[in-house]
């Protein structure tokens, strides 16, 4: 089956993106407190002589002084951008702040990009020399060949810490790893396999080397440029070419992969042909990795070959060949040991060690992160995942270990099983709970309204749900605004996405008689009355959508207040039975993640309602994987001092208990006893001091003013509120909500319509 290409996004989004706010992707923020004269004078003067003088007399201890230890520079001239060519080196900064972003989000390794202005190589080097000592590694990106081989090769020799040239290096180690486990599945020997490489560039020569450190013959590789075959006695080959050479008659890509039992391309789309595939050995394994098309297409290969293991650089197919998988934690591995390099023995340890991690069973909490499949090692599984949790804590502990035992460690890692774990406390548990939310709705498509289609944050929303293939949006407008809309933000008037408002007759007439017999006794409203709510409010309507089964999920809000909306969509739609509807918000910084309720219904929820909200909040925060510690907050802490509002809270405690629930929970107690660590000695006998993960609002004024101030001065990442104990699957964003907030939005009401049975309201 064919896969379309999808477009994302338009230009003038991706422009908007990366001017939105502050401009650019990147900015500086102190790790220290910046708030007294005495801070001030700490770091900087007189204070920060302190650790110039030490680190003049020992420069190592730069690593426990400075951000040294975890930073990288991300290095490139724009000489060969991303696949547009050479542009310069301004125009390749936006790449190097992407790289930037991916470092921290996926190793938590703090990096700037550096762009130089010059394609001499010896400039270059000299640049980098010189500014080297201020970081722990050196990311080299998009430059072209054979300058790269220059660059990098000298800065190894003069530098002592890593340098990387992932193009190459990042590549090859994805590729060996997935060539190991092709060749496991495929029951062939690596030191007899037969290779060609399409492709003579950066990456190819690195994929090549690589191979044969894992004892794949010089001669059994055959490697191709624009030319041909590279052979011995060719000429006008450069020294890189030359060694890649090999005695061989064969001269073109089909007297090569005669026979041939791998296929490497590195090259561009469409050159590896039909026939050709049928040339090949049985089991043939055909990587075919140009970007954005492939050599050849999965679907091509498959209607000559059954037999084929494939892999691709694209991630609509299996067996993504993908540096992300790669380049973040072999870092990350060689700055926690101090590494003076990243030497061929740290390459094939993270190769390995990819390879091995495919191999293993995916425990169940990596299968929620990837939608609820587990896939098995095979033919359509022999790279783990881009969105792997595992990788955190696998990939960095295999490089520092190969790093210690070769000797370019200055650092020894006495405890490697504290090590991964405390990897894995660096990621953002909130992008593995979208990832694996994601996932699974894209397998299971809803129909989800977005009930305010002419505000464009709620439009681009929409757009993006559909462009991502997380589900069909359907979005509440008027055509004539929504193609005005459209076009502002860089898409054709024609947009295909579906647009319903009140002008629908027959749907119009079905939603007015199911309001009618709803709220005509209830609230003493007539049936024109009914057809004037209809009409008029989109919330309303959007609302009956849902509950007369016409959608099954709905996002609104960012254009009214919280409570307006909610007072709308509670006129359509009930509680579920025996659920109490609150607010509850995901909130994520530095590492950590808590869950807090109740910030959006209860003004002031009565001891019952805590208890009930506490239950219902363990059952969801179950949902996204977590273990429920849930501590019942307020200004005092078991008592201490004692109030009427404590003993409300008090109160809510004991009913808890009654109820014979199956999480801990504890209360009342401050917030900072229920988040720190540092309270456990002095109220050992609690289990949820320092612990917490749940966190139960006395009130809905602190449980809003506390997730509010730790998302604007705080930099907390919020998801929500999420809406619990509605009678179906309803998101409402707050004022102001942003793009991505609404869609994060829209595919948890997705996942709920998928996993929470509403046709009797229970679960």
């Amino acid at each position: 089956m064919k896969k379309n290409k999808i477009e994302h996004y338009s230009e003038k989004e991706a422009l908007e993106f990366h001017n939105s706010n502050k401009s650019g992707k990147i900015e500086i923020v102190s790790s220290k407190p910046m708030t007294t004269k005495r801070d001030l004078a700490l770091a900087y003067s007189p204070g920060v002589a302190a650790p110039v003088k030490a680190i003049s007399k020992n420069p190592d201890l730069a690593y426990d002084y400075t951000t040294k230890g975890n930073l990288v520079a991300v290095i490139s001239n724009g000489s060969a951008i991303l696949g547009l060519g050479n542009l310069g080196a301004i125009a390749s900064k936006p790449v190097m702040e992407g790289k930037a972003v991916l470092f921290k989000r996926f190793a938590d390794i703090d990096s700037i990009d550096l762009e130089i202005d010059s394609e001499n190589p010896d400039e270059i080097i000299n640049s980098i020399k010189n500014f080297s000592k201020s970081f722990g590694g050196i990311n080299l990106e998009d430059i072209a060949a054979p300058d790269c081989f220059i660059i990098e090769n000298k800065l190894k020799e003069i530098l002592d810490i890593p340098v990387f040239h992932d193009d190459q290096h990042g590549t090859a180690i994805i590729t060996c790893a997935a060539l190991l486990n092709a060749t496991d599945i495929a029951k062939k020997n690596i030191k007899k396999i037969k290779i060609v490489i399409n492709g003579a560039g950066a990456s190819a020569m690195a994929c090549a080397n690589l191979f044969k450190s894992k004892g794949v013959p010089k001669k059994n590789i055959t490697m191709l440029d624009t030319k041909g075959v590279i052979y011995k006695g060719r000429k006008n080959l450069n020294q890189w070419k030359t060694e890649h050479a090999i005695d061989t008659k064969d001269r073109t890509l089909s007297d090569a992969i005669n026979k041939a039992d791998v296929f490497l391309g590195l090259s561009a789309a469409g050159t590896l042909k039909k026939e050709l595939i049928e040339k090949m050995e049985k089991n043939p394994i055909i990587f075919a990795c140009a970007n954005p098309d492939p050599e050849i297409t999965p679907e091509d290969v498959e209607t000559v070959r059954n037999d084929a293991i494939i892999a691709t650089g694209r991630s609509d197919y299996p067996n993504q060949v993908n540096n992300l998988i790669g380049f973040p934690y072999i870092f990350r591995g060689a700055l926690d040991v101090r590494a003076k390099t990243i030497n061929e023995e740290m390459k094939i340890a993270a190769a390995d060690a990819i390879a091995a991690l495919a191999r293993e069973r995916v425990p169940d909490e990596v299968v929620a992160a990837m939608g609820g499949d587990r896939p098995k090692y095979g033919k359509d599984y022999i790279i783990p995942s881009t969105f792997d949790p595992r990788l955190i804590s696998v990939i960095p502990v295999a490089v520092a270990k190969a790093a210690i035992k070769s000797g370019v460690a200055r650092k020894k890692i006495e405890n490697f099983e504290i090590y991964s774990e405390q990897l894995k406390q660096r990621l953002d548990p909130s992008v593995t709970i979208m990832q694996g939310i994601n996932s699974q709705i894209k397998k299971n498509q809803k129909r989800v309204v977005f009930a305010d289609g002419e505000d464009e944050n709620n439009l681009k929303a929409a757009i993006a749900f559909k462009n991502s293939g997380l589900g069909i949006p359907i979005i509440i407008a008027k055509e004539e605004i929504v193609k005005k809309k459209l076009k502002e933000i860089g898409y054709g008037e024609n947009f295909n996405i579906e647009i319903i408002n009140s002008k629908n007759k027959n749907l119009r007439e079905k939603y007015v008689k199911f309001l009618f017999n709803k709220l005509h006794r209830k609230e003493g409203l007539l049936e024109r009355d009914c057809d004037k709510m209809a009409r008029n409010d989109r919330v309303v309507w959007a609302s009956c959508m849902v509950e007369c089964g016409d959608a099954d999920a709905m996002v609104t809000g960012n254009t009214r207040r919280y409570s307006s909306s909610l007072k709308k969509v509670t006129k359509v739609i009930d509680a579920r039975p025996g659920e109490i509807m609150f607010g509850l918000n995901m909130v994520v910084n530095k590492g950590k993640t808590v869950f807090i309720a109740d910030t959006t219904v209860h003004e002031y929820p009565t001891s019952i309602q805590l208890a009930e909200i506490a239950k219902s909040s363990a059952r969801v925060v179950r949902l996204f994987g977590f273990n429920p510690k849930v501590a019942f907050l307020s200004h005092s802490t078991f008592g201490q001092p004692m109030t009427s509002r404590t003993k409300h809270i008090r109160d809510s405690v004991e009913i808890l208990k009654k109820m014979n629930v199956d999480f801990k929970f504890d209360g009342d107690m401050q917030p900072d006893v229920a988040l720190s660590e540092e309270y456990k000695e002095l109220y050992p006998l609690s289990e949820i001091v320092g612990n917490a993960n749940v966190l139960i609002m006395p009130g809905q004024h602190s449980a809003a003013i506390s997730y509010k101030i730790m998302k604007t001065l705080g930099g907390a990442k919020v998801i929500g509120p999420l809406l619990i104990g509605l009678g179906r699957a309803i998101e409402i964003a707050p004022l102001r909500s942003s793009t991505s907030d609404i869609l994060n939005l829209a595919s948890v009401a997705a996942y709920s319509a998928g996993i929470i049975n509403y046709s009797n309201k229970t679960n």
